[in-house]
C-alpha cells in the first residue's frame, strides 16, 4: 500500500505547528516567571531596607514559581517525548528547564530574606550599606539577566559574570569584617547595652541575606549561560 506524499507531508506540517505551539506556551511561561521571580527579589530587598512585612506575598510568589517551574519540566518532557525536536528546538526546552529553575530560586531565595527578617527581630538601626550596595549590583543582574533571555543576547553572559565577581567580593570583604575583632567581647556588650543594637544580630542577619543575593547572582549567570548556549549551541563550564 503506497503512503500519499501529500499527507505525509500535511502530517508533518501538522507536528512541526503544534510543536511551536507547545514552545510559545513554555516561552510565555518562562517569561511570566521572570517577572514574577524579579518582583520576589526586589520586594524583599524592599523590605530589608524599609522594615516593612510582605513574608505572605513573597511566600505566595514563591509558591507560584514552583508550580510554574513543575509546569514547564512537565511540558518540555512531553514535547521532546512526542514531537522529537532537534536542533534549535531541543536546545531551547532543554534551557528552559533550567532558566525555570533559576527564576523558581529567585523566589525562593526571596523568601529566605523575609524569613531571616522575621527571624531575627528588630534590625532597623543596622548599618545597611553592604547589603544594599550588594543588592544594587544583583537587581542589575536580574535585569540584564531577563533582557538577555528576551532578546537571546549571548554575550550577556560575559557581563554577568564580571558583575558576580564584584558581588563575590563584596561578600568576602563583609564576611572578613564580620568575623575580625574590632574592639574586646566586653567592650561590645557595653556598646550593645548603650545603644539599643544588637551588633552580633546586624551581623548574621546581614551575612544570610548577603549569601542569598549572591546565591542569586549565581543563578543570573546560569541565565545567561542558558541564553549563550540557546543561541550558539555551545555549552560551557560554569565557574
Amino acid at each position: 500500500m503506497f503512503q500519499n506524499p501529500l499527507s505525509a507531508l500535511n502530517y508533518q506540517c501538522y507536528m512541526t505547528r503544534l510543536l511551536d505551539l507547545g514552545i510559545d506556551h513554555i516561552r510565555n511561561i518562562i517569561m511570566d516567571m521572570a517577572k514574577l521571580s524579579e518582583n520576589s527579589v526586589f520586594t524583599a530587598i524592599e523590605s530589608y531596607e524599609k522594615g516593612i512585612d510582605v513574608k505572605t506575598q513573597i511566600f505566595e510568589w514563591s509558591e507560584i514559581l514552583r508550580v510554574q517551574q513543575e509546569e514547564v519540566a512537565d511540558l518540555a518532557i512531553e514535547l521532546i517525548a512526542r514531537y522529537q525536536p532537534v536542533a534549535g528546538d531541543l536546545r531551547f526546552i532543554r534551557s528552559c528547564l533550567e532558566i525555570a529553575y533559576g527564576f523558581s530560586r529567585f523566589g525562593r531565595y526571596s523568601y529566605d530574606i523575609v524569613d531571616v527578617l522575621e527571624t531575627m527581630g528588630y534590625i532597623i538601626d543596622c548599618d545597611k550599606v553592604a547589603v544594599l550596595e550588594m543588592a544594587k549590583k544583583v537587581r542589575e543582574m536580574i535585569l540584564l539577566s531577563v533582557a538577555a533571555l528576551q532578546s537571546r543576547d549571548k554575550d550577556a553572559a560575559s557581563k554577568l559574570y564580571e558583575m558576580d565577581d564584584t558581588v563575590d567580593e563584596l561578600y568576602r570583604k563583609y564576611l572578613r569584617k564580620a568575623i575580625t575583632p574590632s574592639r574586646n567581647e566586653e567592650d561590645e556588650n557595653k556598646l550593645e547595652e548603650k545603644t539599643g543594637v544588637m551588633t552580633r544580630r546586624c551581623h548574621a542577619s546581614a551575612l544570610l541575606i548577603l549569601k542569598y543575593l549572591e546565591r542569586i547572582s549565581d543563578h543570573a549567570c546560569y541565565v545567561g549561560d542558558s541564553v549563550n548556549y540557546i543561541v550558539t549551541g555551545v555549552s560551557k563550564a560554569r565557574r
